[in-house]
């Protein structure tokens, strides 16, 4: 905040405030310590004894309550009532940029007994000396104002032109653009690589509600943390899926700038973007996320009671010797409520089942085939599906065109205000439906490669849960189980009710007559 010295001597006391409103002015000569020594100067000259400086380092906005140095310089005054002190100020601009501000930060010093004291300017208490002062307070604000507009107009200049002008979002920085123009955004990794699975997770329904994105990111050790305790604000997630610049778009609402592409790479498709858009404004719902969420039991909330039909929990049980792991409904009026099943039961006969979904490697030829021929009809499908977006863009693109004649005509500011709203959505539609007219189709090195990882999960599902993460074990039961299956604490799992792909290898191993590897 400052610093104080020891004086000695009666010479008049005086306290130095220095300010500077920019990096820049940090190392040139408007910086903190020309300006003191600029005021240590003039004090020497007129026979003032310093006993302390407040600098104020780019900070507080137009209030000077907010601003550190100033709050400090006005305590050490009220911790010292009655005994005069000059305030010297480097410049009148240092003392204010603001017209209200200005007056507010005189009867301040004022009321405490302070006079100030500028090396450009005389304080004079006469009619003429208000008039004069109130001019240089004026021009001061207007500058400021003046320099204001200008920096808006050059930053929404620059943002209509795809560049984001403001703070880089996390998973970004800014780098300098090859052959100049400014600063560009660019991915930040490993930041990027956590916002976008975070991303796709919500958008995909890995995450289906915004508290599970915020556990995702708060154990990330690389994902920047809003409290002390290593958690993050739940705004802090809605913003993040909020923002339209990691589709790799670009706006600025406040000042009238429309979405539009941008000059950076984004780290999701707009489609993606707007499937999270339409989460969170709850047009797909989805079932809340678990506050006891724990990897010590992952088939929590998969597996349901048998006699109720609703989610298990599970917990550790405290023993005389040792904790116990149990898994238990606790569905009131439920007949098996808080009847405990020991966790290695249930697991164990999960695995037996998991285990029992490898088909024979024999089989292998026959999915193969099937996959190629699914491929090519879904080839043939993606084709016709880019002539249909293709179709729907122009059409599009036609009702805007009708829209912006009929807003033209209108003088109706209602009915304005909703074509307005149905041309933004419009506009909206038309950059996923560009994305999509434009995507590139899938190639036949394509196949090979989803050919080989399909074949890999269908040969090991066990494995890759037995190996993998929580969130990799969440997505093995989501992709072999049509459904969560259902337990009973006598008899054990029902029969499970699994995804498509594993019913059909299943129903060639049943007519075949051959046992599973």
């Amino acid at each position: 905040m400052g610093y104080v010295q020891k004086i000695e001597g009666d010479a008049p006391a005086a306290l130095i405030y220095c300010r500077v409103s920019s990096t820049k002015q940090k190392v040139d000569g408007s910086g903190l310590e020309s300006q003191e020594q600029r005021c240590r100067s003039y004090a020497d000259m007129h026979g003032y004894a310093v006993e302390a400086v407040f600098p104020d380092d780019v900070s507080g906005g137009g209030d000077f309550m907010k601003r550190p140095g100033m709050v400090a310089l006005l305590s050490f005054l009220d911790a010292q009532p009655g005994k005069p002190y000059v305030i010297i100020f480097d410049d009148l601009k240092r003392f204010a940029r603001d017209r209200d501000f200005h007056w507010k930060l005189r009867k301040a010093l004022a009321a405490r007994g302070a006079v100030p004291k500028c090396l450009n300017f005389n304080f004079e208490d006469t009619p003429e000396g208000e008039f004069i002062e109130t001019i240089m307070a004026a021009q001061g604000h207007l500058e400021r104002e003046q320099n204001r507009r200008q920096v808006i107009q050059k930053m929404k200049a620059r943002i209509e032109a795809g560049y984001w002008v403001f703070r880089a979002p996390v998973g970004y920085k800014h780098v300098s653009a090859k052959g100049g123009g400014g600063k560009v955004l660019v991915p930040d990794e490993p930041l990027a690589s956590v916002v976008r699975e975070a991303l796709d997770g919500y958008a995909s329904g890995r995450f289906v509600s915004q508290a599970e994105v915020q556990r995702f990111l708060e154990r990330d050790p690389h994902f920047p943390k809003d409290r002390k305790d290593g958690s993050l604000r739940p705004m802090t997630v809605t913003r993040l899926l909020k923002k339209v610049v990691y589709a790799g778009y670009v706006e600025a609402p406040k000042w009238g700038v429309s979405v539009r592409e941008g000059q950076h790479e984004g780290l999701i498709s707009f489609e993606t973007y707007q499937r999270i858009q339409d989460n969170l404004e709850g047009k797909k719902r989805a079932p809340a996320a678990r506050k006891d969420y724990h990897v010590d039991f992952p088939l929590r909330g998969f597996v349901a009671c048998n006699c109720c039909g609703n989610a298990m929990t599970a917990a550790w049980s405290t023993g005389c010797r040792k904790r116990y792991a149990y898994y238990r409904c606790e569905t009131r009026g439920c007949e098996e409520k808080s009847k405990g099943i020991p966790r290695a039961k249930m697991e164990e006969a999960f695995e037996g089942i998991l285990q029992s979904l490898t088909p024979s490697r024999k089989l292998f030829g026959l999915v193969k085939a099937m996959f190629a021929d699914a491929w090519e009809m879904r080839t043939a499908q993606a084709h016709a599906a880019r002539d249909e977006w293709k179709r729907q863009l122009k059409d599009a693109e036609k009702q805007v065109e009708g829209l912006i004649d009929r807003l033209v005509d209108t003088e109706n500011r209602t009915v304005a205000k909703k074509l307005e709203e149905r041309i933004d959505v419009l506009e909206r539609q038309k950059l996923v439906l560009a994305e999509k007219a434009t995507k590139e189709l899938p190639t036949k090195a394509r196949l090979e490669d989803c050919m080989e990882l399909t074949l890999r999960f269908l040969s090991s599902p066990w494995n890759i849960y037995k190996n993998g993460t929580h969130a990799v074990q969440q997505t093995v039961l989501r992709l072999a189980f049509a459904e969560p299956l259902r337990y009973c604490r006598i008899e054990g799992y029902g029969t499970p009710r699994t995804t498509f792909p594993f019913a059909v290898l299943q129903g060639f191993t049943a007519k075949s007559g051959k046992m599973v590897l």
